[in-house]
């Protein structure tokens, strides 16, 4: 299947109900990904980290794939796709967002403008995807971004991020915005073994090139950033990846966006029990917030 008959295919499907456990776990395992990733940071460089992240994740694919006799792409035209969708959703994304991390923008801030995504990728569903977002979901998205401002307004300090933070926040909100709009798009039927493999193949050369030429692939080997790369790799680059591709396959791309609105509220939550981060009622409340739009987004009429 070439990839316009691909395309046609994934937007002529009706939208599947999706399972509730499968939203669920896809927001659990996103979400720790910040805390992880604020676990390993301090022992390597955001690059160095991606490369490990990227590398240990592809290898396992690679050979989960050569097991199962799983099948490859059928042309290079959907290699290509399946490699903008690793510099999107993969390199751009987290090389943005673990820069910022190491820029010293907050967590909090971060997960704002991060947050922000299913704004853009409605916007960007009606415009390309020939989604049609109701003014209903519209309200839902608008009340999502309201509820992750309370999520994360008290963790903004009094002192301003510089602008190169600021600047990496915004690459990775257009890498995991265009990375998903360009995966429902192009690569709605790829297998997740071999897909995924190839998207963090590309993402992990790019690192690796990041790395040593900014860090010099300087690393100090301790149990916690082996616990970190671990995690990062198979729950994260393989597991919630998959399970975003997965949910991308069952509904409107607008809709799937609207659970990242309960990432900030979930991390803050995890902050709270396993790094001792202040989680204050006013964080709560945009929980709570966030959790109705996502249910006005994504119920059926």
């Amino acid at each position: 299947m070439t990839a316009p008959s691909i395309a046609k295919a994934s937007t002529a499907t009706p939208s599947l109900p999706m399972l509730p456990a499968l939203p669920t776990l896809f927001v659990l395992t996103w979400s720790t990904g910040y805390i992880v990733g604020k676990i390993g940071l301090p022992y390597a460089g955001p690059f160095t980290l991606l490369f490990l992240r990227f590398g240990v994740a592809a290898l396992i694919l690679l050979a989960v794939a050569l097991v199962t006799r799983a099948p490859w792409p059928a042309t290079r035209r959907e290699f290509g796709h399946l490699a903008v969708v690793g510099l999107l959703l993969q390199a751009l994304q987290f090389a943005g967002l673990y820069s910022a991390l190491k820029l010293g923008v907050s967590a909090g801030v971060s997960a704002l403008v991060v947050g922000t995504m299913p704004v853009f990728t409605a916007l960007g569903a009606a415009l390309f995807l020939g989604e049609k977002t109701s003014t209903r979901q519209w309200i839902g998205l608008a009340g999502g971004l309201c509820g992750v401002a309370l999520v994360v307004a008290d963790k903004v300090g009094t002192g301003g991020a510089s602008l190169a933070g600021i600047g990496s926040c915004l690459l990775a909100l257009a890498g995991i915005t265009l990375g998903t709009l360009y995966q429902k798009r192009y690569c709605a039927a790829m297998d997740l073994r071999t897909g995924g493999f190839v998207q963090l193949f590309v993402a992990s050369m790019v690192a690796c090139g990041l790395s040593l030429g900014f860090e010099g692939f300087a690393v100090e080997w301790t149990p916690r950033l082996l616990f970190a790369s671990t995690w990062l790799s198979t729950v994260n680059s393989i597991g919630s990846i998959s399970l975003l591709f997965v949910l991308m396959r069952k509904g409107e791309a607008s809709k799937v966006a609207s659970l990242f609105y309960l990432i900030p509220g979930v991390t803050a939550c995890m902050g709270y029990v396993l790094l001792g981060e202040t989680l204050r009622p006013m964080a709560l409340a945009g929980f709570l917030v966030t959790g109705g739009a996502v249910y006005v987004c994504t119920r059926n009429r």
